[in-house]
């Protein structure tokens, strides 16, 4: 039994495999964050107001949404699908693990639990480096760029262990990108909109396109993996690379530009309100 999906030689079929490697790392993000929201429950010396409580669930669902996609990305049949037999099942895992799995669990996560968990790992003065947003841009881009390089598919899809050191980069990558954006900590983050829009622009937009359009219009495979693969339903080999190109090209359209739009509409509304100094004096 495999722990960790990765390439197959065999032809592609619809029968289920277990992945327990999978399982146990899903559990290991979930269970952890479960523990700790319940443990803070049972140490608070009062019930909390209705807004709080309200605020506190939702970031429980996000996060176990954010534990979701991580877990639908890595496991049967995406998981095996992206490890060896098709790149742009490869590139929507990378998608997901990116700009679905990491934001979620980054929104999900309270301020004074990532605050435990730095002092606790000192961490702290090394996150507020990696946060700068010029370093966590780099450092994501970076990953991308190396992570989709032929050497690194080829060499990494062919083990469980490589394959799952793929995923994990991307995975902690993705976050770290997402932490200048909407960090826990309030100093982590960028704090006028107009430099979180330019920082989200360059960092998921405009710079993931290159190596997007390189795979989209390449003449010829680049991945072994996936040219030598057993053919999925007759997809060829460059159709099917092209389609990776163009998932990672405009897969992140609606959730870049979302967050973006989102953002001007909060500026907008944040602006039209006075500002304290405008306010009239409080009657004594």
């Amino acid at each position: 039994m495999r722990f960790w999906c990765s390439a197959l030689e065999e032809p592609w079929s619809w029968s289920w495999r277990a992945y327990p490697g999978v399982w146990a790392a899903s559990l290991a993000i979930a269970v952890p964050y479960l523990a700790a929201r319940r443990r803070a429950r049972s140490m608070r010396p009062q019930p909390l107001d209705p807004a709080t409580t309200a605020e506190q669930r939702r970031q429980t669902w996000l996060f176990l949404a954010g534990v979701l996609a991580f877990w639908v990305a890595s496991d049967w049949p995406l998981g095996v699908l992206g490890a060896g037999y098709l790149a742009s099942a490869h590139m929507a895992q990378f998608m997901l693990y990116t700009l679905v799995a990491a934001p979620l669990l980054v929104l999900g996560t309270p301020e004074p639990m990532a605050r435990r968990i730095l002092a606790k790992l000192r961490l702290y003065r090394v996150m507020t480096r990696l946060t700068q947003p010029v370093f966590a841009g780099l450092v994501f881009n970076g990953c991308l760029v190396a992570t989709h390089s032929p050497w690194a598919v080829d060499t990494l899809r062919a083990n469980q262990f490589g394959s799952f050191v793929m995923d994990a980069v991307w995975l902690v990558s993705g976050v770290l990108v997402w932490l200048p954006i909407c960090s826990p900590l309030v100093e982590h983050r960028l704090r006028a909109y107009p430099g979180k829009m330019v920082y989200l622009f360059l960092a998921l937009g405009v710079v993931p396109a290159v190596p997007a359009g390189f795979l989209t219009f390449a003449g010829f495979p680049l991945y072994a993996t996936y040219e030598l693969a057993p053919r999925f339903y007759g997809l060829d080999a460059a159709t099917d690379q092209q389609t990776a190109g163009l998932i990672m090209k405009l897969g992140g359209i609606p959730i870049v530009w979302g967050t973006i739009i989102a953002m001007m509409m909060r500026w907008a509304d944040e602006s039209k309100m006075p500002s304290p100094a405008a306010l009239p004096p409080s009657p004594r």
